[in-house]
This record gives C-alpha cells, structure tokens and sequence, in this order.
C-alpha cells in the first residue's frame, strides 16, 4: 500500500502543470482617430465652482475651440487644449443647450464634468457660427443615442443569453482529496505579471500618442482654416494688384504728359496759357505723384503678406509631417497590441488544453483507484479466509 501511494504522488507532480490566473480583460482595442468638423478662437472660461456665479478664465489667450466626431463610436465631442493641457474635453449629449449670454459672449453646462463652460468670441458673427453648429451636432448626438437605443433593444434577448464573463470560466478547479490529506494545486502568477506590465506599458504609449495626436489634429484644423483665409486673401490681393498696374501705367502716362505740357509752357513763356493755368497743371502733377507713392506702399504691403503666407504653408507642411509620424507610431503600436493578444489567446488554449488532460487523467485515476481498493479489499478477504 505504501508503494501504490508513492506511485501515485509522483504521478500526479509528474502531470499536474502550473497554470496562471486567467486575466479579466483583453486589451481594448485603440480607439479609430477623430475627425475634425469644425473649429473657432475664443476665450474660455469655467464658472467658479465655489460661487457658481463668477467665471474663472481657463486660457490667457484665445485658443482653437473645435468639434470632433468619432465615427466608431458615433460621439461627438468639444475639444479645446492650451499648450499641453486639455481645457475642454467635452462630450456632446442631446440635454446640453448653448445659451447666448451677450452679443460675444455664450455657456453650455456639462453635467459629467459638473461645471459651466463660457466662450468669448472676438465678434457676433463667429458666436453665430458656433451656435449653429452647437445646435447641429447636438441633433446628430440625438439621433445616434436614438439609434442606438433601438439596437439595444432588439439585441435584448441576446444580452439575457450571453455567456459568463472569461474570469467566470476559467476558475481554478476545487481541490481533491485522494485517499488521504488534501493535495492543493498551487498556480503561478509569473505569467499574469508580465501581461499585466506590459499591458499597462502599452495604454501608457497609447494614452500619449493620443494627446500628440489630438493636440496636432487641432493645430493641423488650425492651420488649414489660416491657410484657405490666406489663400482666399492672396487671390484678392492679386486681382487688385493687377487692377492697380492698369490705374498706375495710365497715371504715369497722364504724369508724362502732363510734364510735357508744363515744358512746353514754360519752353513758350508768354504765348501758352496763363499762370493759373500752370499752378492747376503742378497741383495735379502733385496729386497723382502722391496717389503713385500710396499705390507703390500697398503693393509693398501686399508683397509682404504674401511671405506670410509662405511662411503659413511652411509650417502646414510641418505639422502633416509630424501628423504622419505620429500615425505611424500609432500604427506599430496596434500591431504589437495584436501580436500581444494573440499570444494571451494562446497561452489560454494551452492551458485549457492542459486541464481538459489534468482532468481526464484524474478521472482514469479515480477509476484505477477504485479498482484496485477493490482488489485490496478482495485480498484481503482471501488472506482473512
């Protein structure tokens, strides 16, 4: 008997494997990027949470106050960041309302963040725009909670016949008791560690790549919007200059002229007109020599805005640069998230694999055990007799 007992403690260290604790979660999935719909400058400011009657100013400048549609998630939201810090990170629900306090100045409340929001634009017109579009995006939200809320309820039925959650399922069999003591099956968690640093090591990644992302998004919106202004004013400049070359060739023809008929009357003397004639001829000759040097000081003008305008494109260009660099970190981090899930989804088969075989050799354990207590009892019997 003492044999078959140490037969049967080696076979079971022999089998049993160390298995790690199921994880609760997989790794989301990283969020599809935002798109920009629309944006506008102002002041921002949040009512004092004390007082809830003064406003606190959120930004020492005007910033870009822009809306971002997520079409995976079908949300809506407002985004405003000063430098490195999200002033506003706001999500568009069908119970906000856009309030017009003053001729610039308009607030919105946002129950989840519990604060007021109040935005100072530089003229009564972009407070329109915003408002506007305010109105517009809180219809959209309206209708997709709409739609989703007839989804959930034809998936009712499904959701009351979903399965337990993995953590459920994958719990550590009971211990058993074979013939004496209880021998308890002890698990490493080394493997739950390592998935648990790294996982956490790729949501940091992610989280700041998000940031970068949003915060060039927003200048990217930016510069565009500068871009098409500049681009709208450039083309006007060049009508006008155009205009301005025709208007300046035909004074200084009528300067030219005008100078050859002041020669000749001064080449004549007494026979050509009189000297009132002559002062009307040198205040116009005047007139148009000063509306020459204005128009020259307007193209010089232009020429200038012109660099600006270069300079805009310049760093347009920058920021699509820096756009596709961050969208390609974005990219390698997702792979590595995959190929992180897949091997989690591996290891879990394994160890499945390895307990349904634990389990079946337990079973034709418990079975040969029986067996044999019999033959034990029947010999026994047979020395007794």
């Amino acid at each position: 008997m003492h044999c078959f007992n140490s037969f049967f403690l080696f076979f079971l260290f022999f089998f049993v494997e160390k298995k790690p604790q199921s994880p609760c979660k997989m790794y989301p999935h990283h969020r599809e990027r935002e798109q920009p719909i629309f944006s506008a400058r102002a002041h921002v400011f949040q009512i004092d949470p004390t007082t809830k009657r003064n406003w606190i100013p959120a930004s020492k400048h005007a910033v870009s106050v822009s809306f971002f549609y997520d079409a995976n998630r079908n949300v809506y939201r407002i985004i405003s960041v000063g430098g490195t810090k999200a002033i506003i990170n706001c999500t568009v629900t069908p119970s906000m309302t856009f309030t017009k306090t003053s001729q610039k100045f308009g607030q919105w409340a946002d129950s989840r963040a519990n604060t007021v929001y109040g935005l100072g634009f530089a003229t009564e017109q972009q407070l329109h725009q915003f408002s506007e579009k305010f109105k517009e995006v809180k219809d959209a939200a309206r209708l997709a909670r709409e739609k989703s809320q007839d989804k959930e309820l034809a998936n009712t039925a499904l959701t009351i016949a979903a399965p337990q959650d993995l953590s459920d399922e994958l719990q550590s069999p009971p211990v058993m008791c074979v013939n004496g003591p209880e021998d308890k099956l002890f698990r490493s968690q080394s493997a739950d560690i390592t998935l648990s640093s790294e996982k956490e090591r790729i949501k940091k990644m992610l989280s700041e790549g998000s940031i970068c992302e949003m915060n060039l998004e927003a200048e990217l919106f930016t510069l565009q919007d500068s871009n098409s202004k500049l681009v709208a004013a450039l083309h006007e400049a060049n009508a006008n200059v155009e205009q301005w070359k025709k208007q300046l060739a035909a004074y200084q023809e009528e300067t030219e002229r005008l100078r050859d008929q002041v020669a000749d009357l001064e080449a004549h003397g007494g026979h050509g007109p009189s000297d009132l004639l002559k002062d009307e001829l040198t205040q116009s000759l005047e007139e148009l020599e000063a509306l020459l040097k204005a128009k020259d000081e307007e193209i010089h003008i232009l020429q200038s805005k012109k660099a600006e305008y270069h300079e805009m494109e310049h760093d347009r260009d920058e920021a699509i640069h820096r756009l596709q660099e961050m969208e390609m970190r974005n990219s390698d981090l997702e792979r590595r998230i995959q190929n992180t899930e897949q091997n989690l989804s591996n290891s879990l088969e394994d160890r499945d694999r390895t307990d349904n075989e634990i389990q079946r050799a337990v079973e034709i354990l418990d079975i040969k055990i029986f067996d044999l207590n019999d033959l034990r009892q029947s010999l026994v019997k047979l020395i007794d007799k």
